[in-house]
């Protein structure tokens, strides 16, 4: 393994400091708590857990694919869940998100930084937090307050993980003509009818609970992709 095997530090202080001028950010009220010397320990803390937790298994974690057992569970290298843990003790999980969410309210230039780090060590490993990032956005954007509680908070703590379940074997990239449907129930839920594919992180031991984002639509909507629905399906309700 190099010596440094994570992105080049020097390129990325170019890129957010000389090109970008992150540092002026920290005039805007959002960002007032920070300063260029907490960025930089949010990118030295990235280098050091990358660099220990996540490359070091970068080649191992092709290798040993995970694999379902006879019981339903999935079983991985114990180095992917270390690193994780390493990631959610940092508190880069809600890293970009509000205070009021449990984050620091980073620049969002910063946090993709700090993924960055992570990523060039070990694409595999970091697609987890990624996704997870990427789901519980979605939620904050357009989720109810409730939805918020029970799905965001517990995935930006790294005990819930996210998902998102879009494409469909028949209809691939064209979302148009996905089939999954959504059949509204009595109690106000919905129930799901239908397959998807390339869930990345579609299933493991890795966290508590599996927030799956899904596409569907509902019976009698509009044709074509404005008759489209986010559905949040966790693994265990």
């Amino acid at each position: 393994m190099p010596d440094n095997p994570t992105i080049s530090r020097r390129d990325l202080d170019f890129i957010l400091y000389e090109w970008l001028d992150v540092a002026s950010l920290t005039e805007r009220e959002r960002f007032a708590d920070h300063s260029r010397e907490s960025f930089d320990a949010v990118l030295d803390l990235s280098e050091e857990i990358a660099r220990e937790k996540f490359a070091p298994h970068y080649k191992t974690v092709d290798s040993h694919e995970p694999h379902m057992l006879p019981d339903g569970s999935v079983e991985m290298i114990p180095e992917v869940g270390e690193a994780l843990e390493a990631y959610a003790q940092s508190g880069f999980f809600a890293g970009a998100f509000d205070e009021k969410l449990g984050g620091i309210q980073l620049p969002t230039s910063v946090a993709r930084a700090s993924m960055a780090i992570f990523t060039s060590a070990n694409t595999s490993t970091s697609g987890y937090p990624f996704l997870t990032q990427a789901n519980a956005a979605a939620i904050v954007a357009h989720g109810s307050a409730e939805q918020i509680d029970k799905w965001v908070l517990p995935m930006l703590e790294g005990r819930y993980f996210g998902t998102m379940c879009l494409s469909e074997p028949e209809a691939g990239s064209s979302l148009a003509d996905i089939q999954t449907r959504a059949e509204p129930q009595p109690d106000g839920t919905y129930r799901v009818f239908g397959r998807k594919m390339w869930i990345s992180g579609g299933e493991h031991e890795l966290s508590e609970n599996i927030v799956h984002l899904v596409l569907a639509k509902i019976p009698g909507g509009p044709a074509g992709v404005k008759g489209i629905s986010l559905f949040t399906c966790p693994s265990t309700p």
